[in-house]
């Protein structure tokens, strides 16, 4: 039986993955809580949600026990299992607050598919990024060749998912592909410190950006100037705006309302 769990903290969210006598493994009760958290961060007064794990994995990925079970059924019914796991890659998505991956030993498979779908990731020194699909006969899932084109090197894209081979955290994070590296055990540490800067910022100037950034992947540069005028627009008329020039050009911290 697994503890999956979600932690309130006031002004943010923590979703810990309780399987860690499977290193994590992909569970229906992670699932479900990554997309509970992102449904209950509209409140106001949640900043950011973090996602985090028991024991010293992340997550590794879907349970191969699970994915024999599904070697029986239809395509289309594989298809539709597959579709939760895509359900929640896109509640990450839509979630109106940054959403901080925090990794202890590492992130596999779908689980490394559910950290490259966040916003910021923490990653301890010891974790590897592995995408091994291919050594049992698989392609990714989730996303993940997705985020793996938006942030790596093709050439490191491809060693990942075609050889399989994992990738440690000090090699991501020299590709920028992680925000911070912390001493093994420290990742969920480093999460609640970008939290904390979150929680002291602008909570609707920061979810127009975050929608804003995650849109210029998919927009040409036509688009994204679009993109950015209606927002600028919508921003310049806003309390947080007026409270946010008035304490630039009164040299105080600002009082967000």
């Amino acid at each position: 039986m697994t503890m999956t769990r979600i932690d309130d903290l006031g002004d943010r969210l923590v979703v810990v993955n309780g399987n860690a006598a499977r290193r994590g493994a992909l569970t229906p009760e992670f699932l479900e809580a990554i997309t509970e958290a992102a449904e209950r961060a509209i409140a106001p007064r949640i900043k950011a949600v973090i996602l985090s794990s028991e024991g010293e994995f992340f997550c590794a990925g879907g349970d191969l026990n699970v994915l024999i079970t599904r070697q029986s059924m239809a395509e289309d019914e594989r298809c539709a299992q597959i579709d939760r796991l895509h359900a929640r890659i896109r509640a990450i998505r839509a979630c109106p607050v940054p959403v901080i991956a925090a990794i202890e030993g590492g992130a596999a498979g779908a689980g490394l598919s559910i950290a490259l779908a966040c916003d910021m990731i923490v990653a301890a020194e010891d974790a590897k990024f592995t995408a091994a699909y291919v050594k049992a006969g698989l392609v990714p899932d989730g996303g993940l060749t997705a985020a793996l084109a938006r942030i790596l090197p093709r050439p490191l894209a491809m060693e990942m998912c075609l050889l399989g081979r994992p990738v440690t955290a000090d090699r991501m994070a020299a590709l920028g592909a992680i925000n911070l590296v912390t001493p093994k055990g420290g990742a969920e540490a480093g999460a609640m410190e970008l939290a904390e800067v979150l929680a002291k910022g602008p909570r609707s100037t920061q979810g127009a950006i975050r929608t804003m950034v995650a849109r210029a992947y998919d927009s040409t540069e036509a688009e994204q100037l679009d993109i950015e005028r209606d927002a600028m627009g919508r921003a310049t008329g806003s309390a947080e705006a007026a409270e946010g020039i008035a304490a630039f050009l009164e040299k105080r911290a600002p009082d967000w309302p």
